[in-house]
């Protein structure tokens, strides 16, 4: 079993997570406030950037394919390489949607 280095950009925070587990499942051990709420890849709350390295991610539904490619849903997500996450950083999907919300309150 290989443990891989995740480094969050901005915080200081890094951890070392074993290629078998969740990100969310280490950072939660690690008493690191990384956000979540359904903890099955469906609701991008524990959503985060990829800025460097390689994530498995096979049941992150709530992303699109493309999307996979650069972000994260740490409570799916398993490291493949070292790390580098920007926590809290959204997909387009969701960012488009909160501006839809937005613009829909506003009306």
């Amino acid at each position: 079993m290989t443990d891989y280095t995740v480094e969050f950009v901005g915080t200081g925070e890094t951890i070392q997570v074993p290629e078998t587990r969740t990100i969310l499942s280490a950072c939660l051990d690690a008493g690191i406030a990384q956000e979540y709420s359904c903890r099955v890849g469906m609701c991008l709350a524990c959503s985060a950037e990829i800025i460097e390295g390689e994530v498995t991610q096979p049941a992150a539904r709530a992303l699109t394919e493309d999307e996979a490619a650069s972000y994260a849903l740490t409570c799916m997500a398993r490291p493949q390489s070292d790390l580098k996450l920007h926590r809290g950083k959204y997909p387009p999907s969701i960012e488009d949607a909160k501006a839809a919300a937005t613009a829909a309150d506003d009306d």
